[in-house]
């Protein structure tokens, strides 16, 4: 009995291992470096305790900015990207002629690395050469052309605009996914008691996509947490630091500034408020979906 019941984790070992050896033991590293100052080149690390953290919160301007636009890419994201993936999905989850080629048109961008998407939006904004300042010009709205990703006031909403344009396609195909699922016969039912179409979005679709939110907004999450290629490869978090994010700055400050400590603190930093955005949500869903 005793071997059948350790039958199971002989199984689990090897993920497991692989797991503990690639991800935990880098992080309770990291965790331990976020407590020193250190260059990353001396063999000495000055330990200091929690004052990476208080130096972060208090001294850091552009960490203070670059909390503040991840907080402001979060909403966002959740908000636009997964009403858009969702409008995507109930469009094309009808009957309509060529829907195949659109779901791949719509799903492609998701496929490109964020430094191609960030090469070819940076183009689409150039203040001389773009498309949209020479659209803007040609149809005689040239007053509203702009130096879209060089203004402070705009940067990073022109950012966001491509990563929407890349991030859709996956919410998309996940919703695409849950509303094949979904019986017909309850839209059936639904029409002979009368319901109109917008009830039985609220009452059937939605509910029988829950599930499926939770994927959707969990990956959503994590998505909007993590940003970084496209913000280094569009902006390098500039102009005058306004475009900085969580990774982006930690990456300046770890490998640009030699600040291994400061870095690694804003990597536990971004940890933790993904955490405690994430796993409240995850359980909140899971524990409605039992009752």
């Amino acid at each position: 009995m005793k071997l059948k019941a350790w039958k199971p984790w002989t199984f689990l070992l090897p993920a497991l291992l692989i797991y503990l050896i690639v991800i935990v033991a880098p992080s309770l590293y990291t965790l331990q470096l976020s407590f020193f100052r250190w260059n990353g080149i001396s063999p000495n690390k000055q330990f200091v305790g929690l004052q990476n953290y208080i130096y972060l919160f208090t001294e850091d301007t552009v960490f203070q900015t670059a909390l503040k636009n991840n907080v402001l890419w979060l909403v966002g994201s959740l908000t636009i990207i997964i009403s858009l993936g969702l409008m995507f999905a109930l469009l094309l989850n009808r009957k309509i002629k060529g829907r195949s080629l659109f779901r791949g048109v719509f799903y492609f961008p998701y496929v490109l690395s964020g430094i191609i998407v960030a090469l070819m939006w940076t183009w689409l904004y150039h203040p001389t050469r773009g498309f949209f300042n020479t659209v803007l010009e040609a149809i005689g709205l040239g007053n509203l052309a702009h130096t879209w990703l060089s203004d402070p006031k705009t940067a990073l909403y022109a950012v966001f605009v491509a990563a929407v344009w890349q991030g859709v396609g996956l919410p998309m195909v996940l919703f695409l996914a849950g509303l094949q699922s979904i019986p017909k016969d309850c839209y059936e039912a639904a029409i002979i008691d009368g319901a109109k179409p917008l009830q039985s979005f609220r009452f059937i679709t939605i509910p029988l996509l829950s599930e499926t939110f939770v994927i959707v907004f969990a990956t959503t999450m994590v998505n909007a947490m993590k940003v970084y290629d496209i913000i280094y490869g569009m902006t390098a978090g500039g102009p005058a630091q306004s475009t900085q994010v969580l990774s982006s700055w930690m990456y300046y400050q770890t490998f640009k500034f030699n600040n291994i400590g400061v870095g690694s603190a804003i990597s536990w930093i971004l940890v933790l408020v993904a955490m405690a955005v994430i796993i409240p949500y995850v359980f909140y869903t899971n524990k409605k979906s039992h009752l």
